[in-house]
């Protein structure tokens, strides 16, 4: 790829990312995981690899203001037009690139199918383990207002399995949590199992010290209460 066009292509995808979790930052790691990931496998056309890995959550704003609509759907007609947009790369290309970004979405229905398609689709998943996975999640719950936990009908704090209403905890378990068995490529898998660990550990640890809150409170708070 050119520097040229790769400069074309970050200035556009800089011009579109405003979401704190998912940030310019996300998408360097994103990149340079990717390369990672694709130096273990044969065949990996790296134009398309690093132009899907660029663009790939340009449609995040147009999710954000409407939930109905899915970023990874958006983000592929945006890159094809705006790759097609004067000739300046080939129909084909655009294409395949769009091709990764409809498949790289964890809760998706087009699976990822082209090995550059599940090198992306790996190297933004691993981007939600870990450490990493855990503070991107909570910034992204603090902006749209989730809190990190909920209630159950005791008034006991909720490890979130049995939740239905979104929470940290919930989001936990939902998603989280199962990340490590969905990797496509045996380097993604290797990454994540780095990572899982921590993730787990971190659940645990917040889960401890907010439930110890409220173990004895309640019954402590009545007892100065008229």
């Amino acid at each position: 790829m050119q520097t040229c066009d790769y400069k074309k292509m970050e200035s556009y995808m800089l011009s579109c990312m405003q979401d704190s979790a998912h940030d310019s930052q996300h998408i360097y790691r994103v990149l340079y995981t990717a390369l990672d990931i694709a130096s273990h496998e044969e065949g990996v056309d790296f134009d398309v690899l690093i132009a899907a890995c660029l663009l790939h959550d340009i449609g995040r704003q147009e999710e954000f203001r409407d939930p109905a609509l899915c970023h990874a759907a958006v983000g592929a007609a945006k890159a094809y037009a705006f790759l097609t947009a004067e000739g300046w790369f080939p129909a084909a290309f655009a294409q395949r690139v769009a091709g990764c970004i409809r498949a790289h979405r964890f809760r998706s229905g087009s699976p990822p199918a082209r090995i550059e398609e599940k090198i992306l689709f790996d190297a933004d998943k691993l981007d939600v383990t870990g450490c990493t996975g855990i503070a991107r999640s909570l910034l992204y719950i603090g902006q749209v207002g989730t809190p990190l936990y909920s209630l159950d009908a005791a008034g006991a704090v909720s490890d979130g399995s049995r939740d239905e209403q979104p929470s940290f905890f919930q989001e936990y378990h939902y998603k989280l949590k199962g990340l490590y068995s969905l990797f496509y490529t045996e380097r993604g898998r290797e990454l994540a199992r780095e990572r899982q660990s921590a993730a787990d550990s971190f659940y645990r640890s917040l889960l401890q010290e907010v439930s110890s809150a409220y173990r004895s409170g309640p019954q402590d708070l009545l007892r100065f209460l008229q």
